[in-house]
Order: structure tokens, then C-alpha cells, then sequence
């Protein structure tokens, strides 16, 4: 099992394939690990594994292989400084990313905070805030109570996850805004991942393209079919 560490924590990944990277960033919230993919609508390690150098990585503290402190000063900054750490650790300088559920949050710091890295984003449903903000509380509560953490710690780090008003949590509408690279936006629509925060993705970041239909049965293939050609016209080379 590959691990590393950093100043910040010790980071469980895996790679598959070759070619240029692609960093997944699983669903499952605060449960964010490389296994949650098998429970996808497609699991994109077997997707794109034969063109791609697919890097997965469990989330600190999901209940995988990473690990790291809980601190009150905790939040999307701490998980973006995990992801572009692992990059450093593999020396990649620039990779595709693609994200699912909370992985859209996820997705949406790293192009604040380190948009060069970035060649091209896949949000898949990004999770949302739309009257919603109690299932997110009991979500954090939920693992909170099986994490070995002091309370005020854990509170401060729920409050600066899911304490803002932002539609897509981890990040504004203005600097959604400034978002340089494209972004493929599969839609949500249920209670976690809203409708409201693809759409809102969608028409406020520049080079963002809206998927709505993608899920069921019939819809898969194509939807399939778009994220390849997506990320084969981004690839750089």
C-alpha cells in the first residue's frame, strides 16, 4: 500500500496506467476513499487506466490509508494541501482532475488555490448547499463521532467546511468566476449534490460545459463517451 508523508499527514494513493495524470478525487464525503469508486455509476480507475496515469488517494482521515491531525483551523485548504502534495511527491506538474460528490469541492479549491497544476476538471454531481445545510452538519457529525478528536476541533473544522453560505461550499461564485481551465460539470439531483450547484458551476465558471443526463442505464455510454473526448482535447501534447 504506497503512502507518504508530509508536513500535514501521511497520504494512502495508488496508480494504474500511463500516460498523462489524471487525479481522482472519490465520492463518499468525509469518507472520500479510492474504494468508494467501485460504488460509482462507472469507476473511472478501469475507465482510464488504458490511456491515462490514473492517481487515486484516500482522503485523510476517510477511514482508508491517510491519516492526519483534526484541528479547529482545519478545512478545504487542508485537504487541497494533501492533494497537491501527493502531485509534488509524484513529480507531476500538471495533471486532469476528476472529482465526484464531494470531489467537486474539492476540485473547485484546487483551481483557487493552484490553477497552473490543473489541465482540465471532471465534476461529477458536486455537492451544494440548497436548504441543505443540516444533512451536511449530520453527515460531519456522523463520522466526527468515530474520529479521536478533541470537540472544539472538530467543530471548528465542520464550521469551515460546511459553515459558509457559498453554493459550492469550498468556493464563491467570483472565484468560480476566475476558474481559467475547461471544466466538464456532470449534474447532480438529489439532496446532497443539488441541481443548483452543477447549474451554478456550469454558468459561472468561463470554460465550463453543463452534462445533464449521465447516470442511468441508457445515459452511461454517452456520458462515457463524452468525458473521454473531453479529456482527450484538453490533454496537453
Amino acid at each position: 500500500m504506497p503512502t507518504f508523508d508530509h508536513p500535514g499527514g501521511t497520504i494512502h494513493y495508488e496508480e494504474s496506467g500511463s500516460g498523462f495524470p489524471v487525479l481522482l478525487l472519490a465520492p463518499g464525503g468525509m469518507r472520500s476513499t479510492i474504494d468508494v469508486w467501485k460504488r460509482a455509476p462507472w469507476n473511472p480507475v478501469d475507465a482510464l487506466s488504458p490511456l491515462y496515469r490514473v492517481i487515486a488517494m484516500d482522503q485523510r482521515n476517510a477511514g482508508g490509508g491517510s491519516t492526519g491531525p483534526i484541528r479547529a483551523t482545519d478545512g478545504w485548504d487542508t485537504y487541497t494541501a494533501d492533494q497537491l502534495a501527493l502531485l509534488d511527491h509524484l513529480g507531476v506538474e500538471s495533471a486532469h482532475v476528476m472529482g465526484m460528490c464531494i470531489g467537486g469541492a474539492f476540485i473547485a479549491n484546487l483551481l483557487r488555490t493552484a490553477p497552473g497544476r490543473i489541465a482540465s476538471a471532471v465534476a461529477l454531481q458536486p455537492i451544494g448547499l440548497d436548504g441543505n445545510r443540516d444533512r451536511f452538519h449530520e453527515m460531519f457529525d456522523g463520522w466526527a463521532a468515530e474520529q479521536q478528536a478533541d470537540a472544539q476541533d472538530l467543530a471548528g473544522f465542520r464550521e469551515n467546511l460546511y459553515g459558509g453560505d457559498d453554493v459550492l461550499w469550498s468556493v464563491s461564485e467570483a472565484q468560480a468566476a476566475e476558474f481559467p481551465v475547461p471544466i466538464l460539470v456532470l449534474m447532480g439531483n438529489d439532496e446532497f449534490h443539488p441541481q443548483v450547484a452543477s447549474r451554478t458551476l456550469a454558468r459561472v465558471a468561463p470554460r465550463a460545459t453543463l452534462v445533464e443526463q449521465w447516470k442511468d442505464e441508457d445515459s452511461i455510454p454517452l456520458a462515457q463517451k463524452a468525458v473521454a473526448e473531453f479529456l482527450a482535447a484538453n490533454t496537453p501534447g
